[in-house]
């Protein structure tokens, strides 16, 4: 720790501008590089990313078409079907560990709520991010906000201004967690009030937006393969992004264990093995409700006339394979109290999600068409890139704010005085 006459005027109490300067001081020395550079993990996700930045710059330099397939028939590819529509889908474990924390008081999932919002939050400012490539006019984006052409009776304008009051919400939710690293103990007090009110409202938010994204395909039932197209897609879409959310959770615990294993606080350590098992558990009752909503579908539209062609195999390839195979791989895990196959189960049912939100917004998409779209590799260069970008800003916050640890414990008792105290961390060698 810094000496606290380092931040104070002479006998008094650290000036506005001393505590800037001295904020400005110790993000900087927090922006320096720690540990190897030279990683396979650097060398490969840093050159992704430095060719995905190229390919971006061209982009917007020279249009859609310089690096994409889209066109007037399929004006929504791999940026949309994949960025948006599913990563979103993955950001879901924050509002429900939120909901399951906070409401409901299962204290037993606390040590993962911090992480799991940080995922969350770095997943819409990215996957939102990713939205303006796709645009034809990005700079447009800002007219839902700004009420320029609001579109009050749009589904768009709905998700538009729930994406940017749920961001806010997850900033408000992390921002503890901030505070703590700079160690302001003021304003984590007044911040963790405000998380409070964060969290419902995210909630909420995130009920309707997940759904949202659902109902846009409602617009083209004529365009979406029967064995997908449903008047029930919001609903499946807020149900899906429960366990989708739950088995993202469990693969970041699979890599966080190993990544940041030094990070990981002593109660996340011995409860990680019953968390795994909760979020199983959580998982199998959402993949039953989602198999149950599926099979009214089945039914009510009477589906089963197009199992015997090409999409109907593909169909039953993904249900059985993705979404029965799962759940009775979760079941058996949790009743032989299986850690590790609730993990490998998790990463089967995020491929069943992916491959699900791809066959409504891609490959079942006018299937009828004799010139279908097929991602560029300059597109789906530009996806690895985001997610690559997304990993590193991931791993820089893990390493210097208490995201694991129990931080925010320590710097409380450690403030036995009413009146702001600015102390700094020193920089890690």
């Amino acid at each position: 720790m810094a000496n606290r006459s380092d931040v104070t005027a002479a006998g008094g109490s650290p000036t506005l501008g001393q505590v800037a300067m001295e904020t400005v001081r110790f993000i900087l020395s927090e922006l320096k590089p720690r540990g190897k550079m030279l990683t396979p993990f650097n060398v490969i996700t840093g050159v992704i990313i430095l060719v995905g930045l190229v390919m971006i710059v061209i982009r917007f330099a020279y249009g859609l078409g310089a690096v994409s397939n889209l066109s007037q028939n399929y004006p929504w590819g791999i940026w949309i079907g994949f960025d948006v529509v599913t990563g979103v889908a993955f950001a879901g474990g924050a509002y429900v560990l939120c909901f399951v924390v906070h409401i409901l008081k299962f204290k037993k999932f606390e040590p993962i709520v911090r992480v799991t919002v940080l995922n969350g939050f770095l997943a819409y400012v990215f996957y939102a991010g990713a939205l303006l490539l796709d645009l034809g006019r990005p700079w447009n984006v800002i007219n839902p906000i700004i009420g320029n052409s609001f579109g009050l009776s749009s589904v768009l304008f709905l998700v538009a201004w729930h994406f940017l009051l749920y961001m806010i919400c997850e900033f408000l939710e992390f921002s503890p967690v901030v505070a703590e690293w700079l160690h302001w103990p003021k304003a984590r007090r007044i911040l963790q009030g405000l998380s409070t009110g964060a969290v419902i409202f995210g909630i909420t938010l995130s009920t309707l937006h997940q759904s949202g994204l659902g109902a846009l395909f409602l617009l083209a039932p004529t365009k979406i393969h029967p064995l997908w197209y449903s008047h029930n897609i919001p609903v499946m879409f807020f149900v899906s992004s429960v366990f989708a959310g739950l088995s993202m959770v469990m693969i970041e615990s699979f890599f966080t264990q190993k990544a940041f294993k030094d990070r990981i606080g002593h109660k996340l350590h011995a409860a990680h093995d019953s968390i795994l098992l909760g979020l199983g558990k959580g998982a199998v009752g959402a993949l039953f409700a989602y198999i149950f909503i599926k099979l009214i579908d089945f039914v009510h539209y009477k589906q089963w006339v197009h199992l015997g062609t090409p999409m109907g195999y593909w169909y039953l390839f993904e249900i059985v394979g993705f979404v029965l195979l799962p759940t009775a791989l979760f079941l058996q895990a949790v009743r032989t109290r299986n850690p590790k196959l609730v993990q490998i189960t998790a990463f089967l049912t995020a491929a069943g999600v992916i491959l699900n939100r791809l066959n409504i917004s891609v490959i079942a998409f006018k299937w009828y068409e004799t010139v279908r779209y097929y991602p560029s590799l300059m597109e789906i260069w530009v996806t690895l890139a985001i997610i690559s970008m997304e990993l590193w800003v991931f791993r820089w916050v893990i390493n210097r704010m208490p995201v694991f640890s129990e931080a925010h414990e320590e710097v409380e008792e450690k403030t036995a005085e009413d009146a702001e105290v600015v102390t700094w961390k020193a920089p890690a060698v």
